[in-house]
């Protein structure tokens, strides 16, 4: 059955226009007054709905009961990366958001290729959202992952977010002697969170790492091979997730 994410919230009953990308899904797809479809809004769970009339550009739709089914990872995993170029950055969040991740901080970073600033950062950061609501859609989940603006690596591990303690820390690692990621995820209860900070084409600068690592972040490592910016931060998510 189709599933659209509704970004207004949704209560049984209502009566309600489709967002307009919905909207152009539902024609797309050729559905009529009478054919049923999946909405969630983002709040948890999900509904059942009716197409109730067709228009030109609008998609009016009648909100049926709401299930509480839930679709999350069975641990918390917020990723900060240094952004891979061009398409890579968009192949990562959708990756990300159908593995289950919590949160994504797009960071600049000293070796990162892709500068985004002011405007132009706003709209990346739109079209990233826009990826993980439409990876929702298709993989099941209720919940939208957050993509938080970008910010410089400095200015992000000097917030309160990088300074969460609540959470395990993990900066992935070349160096040796470093503790492997799936060490970590078997000992550490899949019900503390975890912050896993990733280096971008060419990995974070020696200065970046040890900054992390003086700011309680351990160093962690994903084996022998050396991974791609964005397989390294999705090869971490998928140990920590778990099931």
């Amino acid at each position: 059955m189709p599933r659209f994410h509704c970004s207004v919230p949704l209560t049984a009953g209502a009566s309600l226009a489709l967002p307009p990308g919905a909207a152009r899904h539902v024609q797309v797809l050729r559905m009529q007054p009478g054919d049923t479809l999946t909405l969630f809004d983002g709040a948890g769970g999900e509904y059942a709905a009716t197409v109730e009339r067709m228009g030109r550009s609008e998609v009016a739709v009648t909100v049926g009961d709401h299930t509480p089914v839930e679709r999350e990872a069975a641990r918390a995993v917020h990723l900060a990366v240094g952004m891979p170029a061009n398409e890579r950055m968009d192949w990562l969040v959708e990756k990300a958001t159908e593995l289950g991740v919590t949160s994504i901080q797009p960071l600049a970073t000293a070796h990162g290729v892709l500068r985004l600033s002011g405007e132009r950062a706003e709209k990346k950061r739109a079209h990233w959202e826009a990826i993980a609501v439409a990876a929702c859609e298709q993989c099941g989940r209720n919940r939208v992952p957050v993509i938080h603006p970008v910010q410089s690596f400095a200015g992000w591990l000097g917030s309160a977010a990088a300074a969460d303690t609540a959470a395990t820390r993990l900066v992935l690692s070349l160096a040796d002697g470093t503790r492997a990621v799936t060490a970590v995820a078997a000992e550490t209860p899949t019900a503390q969170p975890a912050l896993v900070l990733s280096g971008p084409e060419g990995g974070l600068s020696a200065t970046e790492e040890q900054d992390a690592i003086a700011r309680g972040f351990a160093p962690a490592t994903l084996g022998a091979r050396v991974l791609r910016a964005e397989t390294a931060a999705l090869a971490a998510l998928v140990s920590l997730v778990g099931a």
